[in-house]
Order: structure tokens, then C-alpha cells, then sequence
């Protein structure tokens, strides 16, 4: 078994926009479909797999990206506590 390399791939994902959902709007169909993909992530994918990170690089830039998304979603709860406590002057 020397050799073999397992490779994590995440999930597959297919992005898929309809004409029915843009009412035939061309200029709406490829807005949509860029959003999809930043959604999923998948040019950032792409970018990451150019070139090997060394496992420290990634556990570095896991943590960072979790301190982030706590902060971003601490912001988000205190801006909802803000209007709420607005509401009720």
C-alpha cells in the first residue's frame, strides 16, 4: 500500500441556475450562478489546491477563520439585541 494517497475531497456540488428561475433574464442567470459558486465556495477551492499547504499552515488558517466567523456571529447577535431593545422604547 505504499504510495496510495487518500485525498479529502469535500462534497461535490453542482450549481445549477434555470431559466425559470431568472425568468429568462440572462444578465440575472449569471449574477445568480456567480453567487452560487461564492456560496460554495468552489473558485476558493480551486485557489487552495494549487499548491500544497503544510498541515501547520492549515490548522493556522482553521483558526483563524473560526475566531472570524465567532466574532462576525457575536456582532450579529448584539446588533439583533440593539434593535430588539429599540422595539421596545
Amino acid at each position: 500500500m505504499e504510495g496510495d494517497e487518500v485525498v479529502k475531497m469535500s462534497r461535490k456540488s453542482n450549481v445549477i441556475v434555470t431559466a425559470r428561475e431568472c425568468r429568462g433574464n440572462s444578465e440575472k442567470m449569471i449574477r445568480k450562478f456567480m453567487k452560487k459558486v461564492k456560496k460554495e465556495r468552489i473558485i476558493e477551492q480551486v485557489k487552495d489546491r494549487r499548491r500544497y499547504k503544510k498541515p501547520s499552515v492549515l490548522k493556522k488558517q482553521k483558526r483563524l477563520r473560526a475566531e472570524r466567523n465567532r466574532q462576525k456571529e457575536k456582532l450579529k447577535r448584539i446588533k439583533a439585541q440593539e434593535r430588539r431593545n429599540r422595539r421596545n422604547y
